[in-house]
């Protein structure tokens, strides 16, 4: 309840962070908030050529199947990523001015998320261009995306505070960000992978956050919520943990930067 009430005396401050940062993402860039549509529609036109091609996959509009796994996780890796040096990315002003910490991981991931929604223009806009049109499911959406938000907020809590101890956790990250990709059915279909590896998917949270929104938008079916509500309880888990974790580390913040 205290970091709800610091969070609610500092919400202009969160707001501000916020805003600065989805506006700053582009800043001076020519094409400025296109590159946000642009990034992602090369990925999926480098995927979407190549992945066919090597995994010979049979499945029908393949790429609003990419779509709806590489935008999601873009979300994913962008906020890990960024989330993991914004402590020392901020050190000068965590050194002179006071406020509740968690905000910088808060603000990232948020914006992030904005960034995300914004994206999922992109898949609604394949779903209509190869005619499937948008379903009912659609009202499923900010539930998965609530999950993968509380997801988020838990892993960066985690990995913001300890890379301030621990520099090169920003070099496994990207590492490990590279190797997740690949465990979590993004370019390929769940049921493609062989048994004796399937467990790999089981245990990766985002397995069911991608498979999630592929359901609504793909599939047009109802997603799997008994495996949504249990990524739920895992995020809130992970949120709490994620906390509990940043409040012990963020006293010796200012020494370590």
């Amino acid at each position: 309840m205290k970091f709800f009430k610091s969070l609610y005396e500092y919400r202009e401050l969160l707001k501000t962070s916020i805003s600065k940062d989805v506006r700053g993402k582009y800043k001076n860039s020519v094409l400025g908030i296109i590159w946000s549509f642009l990034n992602p529609l090369l990925q999926i036109a480098v995927y979407a050529i190549v992945f066919p091609l090597i995994m010979r996959s049979n499945l029908p509009n393949y790429t609003v199947f990419l779509c709806c796994g590489l935008i999601p996780w873009n979300f994913f890796s962008s906020a890990i990523s960024r989330t993991s040096f914004t402590m020392i990315e901020n050190g000068n002003i965590i050194k002179k001015v006071y406020f509740p910490r968690q905000i910088l991981p808060l603000s990232v991931v948020t914006s992030e998320a904005v960034n995300f929604v914004i994206s999922t223009i992109i898949i609604l806009a394949f779903v209509l261009g190869y005619g499937m049109g948008i379903s009912k499911f659609i009202i499923f959406y900010p539930l998965v995306l609530l999950v993968q938000y509380l997801l988020l907020i838990g892993i960066s809590f985690v990995v913001s505070s300890i890379t301030v101890y621990f520099r090169d956790l920003q070099h496994f990250i990207g590492i490990l960000l590279q190797l997740l990709f690949y465990a979590t059915p993004i370019v390929y279909a769940s049921n493609t992978i062989p048994e004796n590896f399937q467990w790999i998917l089981k245990f990766n949270p985002m397995t069911y956050v991608i498979n999630g929104y592929r359901d609504i938008f793909y599939y047009q079916q109802t997603p799997d919520l008994v495996s949504i509500a249990i990524v739920l309880g895992i995020s809130i888990g992970m949120c709490l943990v994620g906390y509990m974790i940043f409040n012990k580390l963020q006293k010796r913040f200012a020494e370590e930067i």
